[in-house]
């Protein structure tokens, strides 16, 4: 089994604490992304977990041991790095196989997983090349391959892909899925591109300013976000907020009226007044629907008669924008929404969609 625990981990450096008693549990064989802005805490915390890093206290558990004081050589982990670090005086073919010549592991053995790995990442035609010689891509895949040819417990994988262009971002994030599905080893990847956090993990932790902001399951995210940080960096685009009145009959957006008992999303505590109470809005722009093409339900909300400033056409879908209020607000509709500039139209959301938040604590109501 390689679970791993951590258990009131904290990471100081000098006075400055950059994780803040973090808590988190991953299961045997699950694919977990750790995704936040630059300074959360999140490749930190990687490597306190891959042993590059000593954890302030706390303690660290792979499998049934704690690990705090054991060599990151030990932990029988494999690390992917987003500067590749392969050796460059060495092949592919040696870079590869590296560690099991370390770990004496027998020749028949090398060479039976370096074929399935070379076949697996399509690098049969690389084994004798340098580094120097690859493109940005082909080391990633070599990279990959160093990892993957051994039998280690965990995959640590720290921003692979932040150094490639987005077609073969696209294209290795999908061989980084298929790599686990087929060898389901727990894997632990960071990233501060929320697209492969969504794409790739079985759970997503969302880390802000050294602590956990919220866990759980890429679509629990995307449509429970537990605070406005959640919300706006999780999804693309981002989430719209917009400024709201919270009345007890309805919740007033720039002068429209959305029914109360209708926001199912909205959990607020019955005994505390909250006539008049300013709130934050959010609505995701995929969640509003032109009229033409929905119908108009008792649960849905008609935004009737927006005016349009900006179409950006992104192919199979279009981006509107519109105002409410003193916000500016995206919907994505697809082309069947013939529109131009400065045109009129209704646009439909699910009230069990929009989502409420506190401006002061930033928390969902």
């Amino acid at each position: 089994m390689a679970a791993i625990k951590l258990k009131n981990i904290v990471k100081n450096y000098g006075k400055t604490e950059v994780v803040k008693n973090i808590n988190l549990e991953i299961n045997d064989g699950e694919f977990v992304v750790l995704v936040g802005p630059s300074g959360c805490g999140k490749s930190t915390t990687l490597r306190m977990i891959a042993g590059l890093e000593h954890a302030t206290s706390g303690d660290i558990s792979i499998g049934d041991r704690i690990v705090n004081d054991i060599e990151p050589q030990n932990r029988n982990i494999a690390m992917v790095f987003q500067n590749y670090a392969l050796y460059p005086h060495k092949s592919v073919k040696e870079n590869i196989v590296f560690a099991l010549r370390r770990l004496k592991v027998e020749d028949q053995e090398i060479q039976r997983r370096l074929a399935e790995v070379a076949e697996m990442l399509q690098l049969d035609e690389l084994l004798d090349r340098k580094p120097a010689d690859l493109s940005g891509g082909q080391r990633q895949r070599v990279a990959m391959g160093r990892a993957i040819i051994r039998d280690a417990d965990v995959f640590l994988f720290d921003e692979p892909l932040s150094n490639l262009d987005a077609k073969l971002r696209a294209h290795m994030r999908t061989e980084i899925g298929k790599i686990h599905n087929k060898f389901g080893r727990t894997s632990v990847y960071v990233t501060h591109d929320q697209v492969e956090a969504m794409t790739l993990a079985d759970k997503v932790v969302v880390l802000d300013g050294g602590g956990i902001a919220q866990a759980g399951s890429p679509m629990e995210i995307y449509l429970n976000p537990v605070n406005i940080f959640v919300a706006q960096f999780i999804g693309s685009p981002s989430m719209n907020i917009i400024e709201g009145t919270l009345f007890n009959e309805y919740l007033d957006v720039a002068g429209y009226h959305l029914p109360r008992q209708k926001i199912t999303s909205l959990h607020y505590q019955e005994t505390v007044p909250v006539e008049g109470m300013k709130v934050k809005v959010g609505i995701r722009p995929d969640f509003f629907n032109d009229i033409n093409f929905f119908a108009e339900t008792d649960d849905t909300f008609n935004f009737s008669q927006v005016s349009i400033d900006l179409i950006e056409p992104m192919g199979f879908d279009k981006e509107v924008l519109f105002n409410l209020g003193e916000a500016t607000v995206k919907a994505r509709l697809d082309l069947r929404s013939d529109i131009t500039r400065h045109d009129k139209m209704d646009l439909l959301v699910d009230l069990s969609r929009v989502l409420v938040f506190n401006p002061q604590t930033q928390q969902r109501l």
